[in-house]
C-alpha cells in the first residue's frame, strides 16, 4: 500500500490525478443526471434502445480512428523533442485515421436502414439517427486525434478544462433534447454529444498551430503503421466484439422477455459502469504503467498480490454497501419504475468483483504487447458470454444475462490464472523472465 501511495503522490497525483478525478467525477454526475432524465421522460423501454445505440457507437468510434488513441499518446510523448519522428507519427495517424473515418461515415450514412434493423430492430425507424451519427463521426475522430496529441505533450490542464466543459455542454444538450423530443432526443444526443466536445477542443487549441505543418502526406511512414498495428488490432478487436455481443444479448432479452426488461438490464450496466470508473482509473494510472516498468516475475507477482491485499478489500466493501443500498441508488438515479433492477445486482456485483481480479493480471497483455494472448482470451470471454447469456436467459429471464456475466468472468479469471500460473505461483527463476 505504501508503494502505491508513494507512486501516486510522486508520479500521478501532480500530473494526471486532476484529469482522472475531476473529469471522472464530472462524468459520473453528468451520467446520473442523464439517467434521471431518461428515467423520467423516456422510461425502461427507451433505455434498451439507447443502450444498443451506445454499443454501436462505441464500435464505430474505435474503428473510425483505427484504435490509434493509445498509440498517439505513446509516440507523441516519445518523440515530442524529435520533429522528424513526430512528423512521421502525426502524419501517419492523421491520414490513416482520416480515410478510415470517411469510409466508416459513408458506410453508416448509406447503410443506415440496414444498421437500424440490426441496432433497433426492423419495427423501429431510427435510420435518421444513424445518418446524424455518420455526419458527427469525423468531428469525434478529430477530437480524439487532438486529445491524443495534448495527452502526449502532457497538457493536462487544457485536457481537464476541455473535459469538464465538454461534459457540461453535452449534459445540457442531452437534457434539452430529451425534454423536447423524448426518445428521439435521447438517441440524437447519444449520436452527437461526444462529437460536440470538438468545438470546445478547437477553442482550446486555436492558438497552438505549430504542429499543423508537421502533418504531411509525404511523411506517412510504413514503419509507424507496423508499430501502431498492435495497438490498433487489440483495440478494434474488443471494440467490435464486445459491444456487438451486448446488442445481440439485449435484443435477445427484448424478443424473449420484453423490451422493458432489456431496459432494466441496460440500467444495471449503467450503474456498473459508474462504480467501475473509480477502479478503472486506478488501473490505468497505476497498474498499467507499473506493469510496463517491471521486467521480472518476482516484481510482477508482488505487484498483483499487493493490489489484491490493499485495493480489493476496499473495492469488495464498496460493492457490499452498493448491494445493501441498491433500492435507494435506483430511486436516486432513476425512478420507482426501475425497482425490479434490484434483482440483478447480486450477480452483476459478483461478476464485476471477479472482473477486477482478472483485469489486474490481464493488463500485462497490454503492458508487454502480448498480442495473441490478448486476442485469444478476449475471444474466449466473448464466446462464453454469448452462449451462457442465451442459456441462462432462457431459464431465468433477464437475470440470466447477469448470471452469464458472473460465469464468464469466473471462466476468464481461470484462464488468466492458467496463463500466468508460473509467474504467480511457480518457483521463481534467478534470471528475469516475464512473458510466458
Amino acid at each position: 500500500m505504501k508503494r502505491l501511495l508513494n507512486y501516486i503522490n510522486n508520479n500521478v497525483l501532480v500530473q494526471v490525478a486532476s484529469l482522472n478525478s475531476a473529469s471522472v467525477a464530472t462524468r459520473i454526475i453528468a451520467g446520473f443526471l442523464t439517467s434521471k432524465a431518461i428515467a423520467l421522460f423516456v422510461g425502461a423501454e427507451g433505455m434498451a434502445l439507447i443502450g444498443n445505440l451506445r454499443n454501436f457507437l462505441s464500435t464505430v468510434q474505435t474503428v473510425s480512428i483505427l484504435g490509434f488513441y493509445n498509440g498517439i499518446v505513446k509516440y507523441v510523448a516519445e518523440f515530442k523533442e524529435n520533429t522528424i519522428e513526430l512528423s512521421k507519427t502525426l502524419s501517419t495517424i492523421f491520414y490513416m485515421g482520416f480515410f478510415s473515418t470517411i469510409l466508416v461515415s459513408f458506410g453508416c450514412y448509406f447503410g443506415a436502414n440496414y444498421i437500424n434493423d440490426y441496432v433497433f430492430s426492423y419495427y423501429n425507424d431510427y435510420a435518421y439517427v444513424i445518418k446524424i451519427l455518420a455526419i458527427a463521426l469525423p468531428f469525434y475522430a478529430l477530437n480524439m486525434f487532438t486529445f491524443g496529441i495534448l495527452n502526449g505533450f502532457s497538457k493536462y490542464k487544457i485536457l481537464i478544462i476541455i473535459n469538464i466543459i465538454g461534459q457540461i455542454l453535452g449534459l445540457s444538450i442531452t437534457i434539452l433534447l430529451i425534454y423536447k423530443e423524448r426518445i428521439d432526443g435521447a438517441l440524437i444526443s447519444v449520436a452527437i454529444s461526444e462529437s460536440l466536445i470538438f468545438l470546445i477542443t478547437l477553442v482550446g487549441v486555436a492558438n497552438r498551430k505549430s504542429l499543423a505543418p508537421l502533418v504531411k502526406v509525404k511523411n506517412i511512414s510504413l514503419d509507424y503503421v507496423k508499430k501502431l498495428s498492435s495497438y490498433s488490432m487489440m483495440a478494434i478487436f474488443s471494440a467490435i466484439l464486445l459491444p456487438l455481443v451486448a446488442i445481440v444479448i439485449r435484443n435477445y432479452i427484448t424478443d424473449s422477455v420484453g423490451i422493458k426488461e432489456a431496459g432494466f438490464w441496460e440500467t444495471m450496466n449503467r450503474i456498473s459502469k459508474y462504480y467501475l470508473m473509480f477502479v478503472s482509473s486506478l488501473l490505468t494510472l497505476y497498474i498499467l504503467p507499473r506493469l510496463s516498468e517491471i521486467d521480472n516475475k518476482k516484481e510482477f507477482r508482488n505487484e498483483v498480490f499487493n493490489f489484491y491485499k490493499t485495493i480489493i478489500p476496499i473495492f469488495g466493501a464498496g460493492l457490499l454497501i452498493i448491494y445493501l443500498l441498491r433500492k435507494y441508488i435506483i430511486l436516486l438515479i432513476f425512478s420507482d419504475e426501475f425497482l425490479p433492477v434490484q434483482d440483478l445486482f447480486l450477480w452483476q456485483l459478483l461478476g464485476d468483483f471477479v472482473k477486477v481480479l482478472s483485469i489486474v493480471i490481464a493488463y500485462q497483455f497490454l503492458a508487454k504487447k502480448m498480442f495473441w494472448h490478448y486476442i485469444i482470451t478476449e475471444a474466449f470471454s466473448v464466446i462464453i458470454l454469448y452462449f451462457t447469456s442465451i442459456y441462462f436467459i432462457d431459464i431465468y429471464g433477464t437475470k440470466g444475462a447477469n448470471i452469464a456475466h458472473f460465469v464468464t468472468y469466473v471462466a476468464y479469471y481461470g484462464l488468466i490464472l492458467l496463463i500466468f500460473s508460473s509467474s504467480l505461483f511457480g518457483v521463481l527463476p534467478e534470471e528475469p523472465n516475464l512473458e510466458e
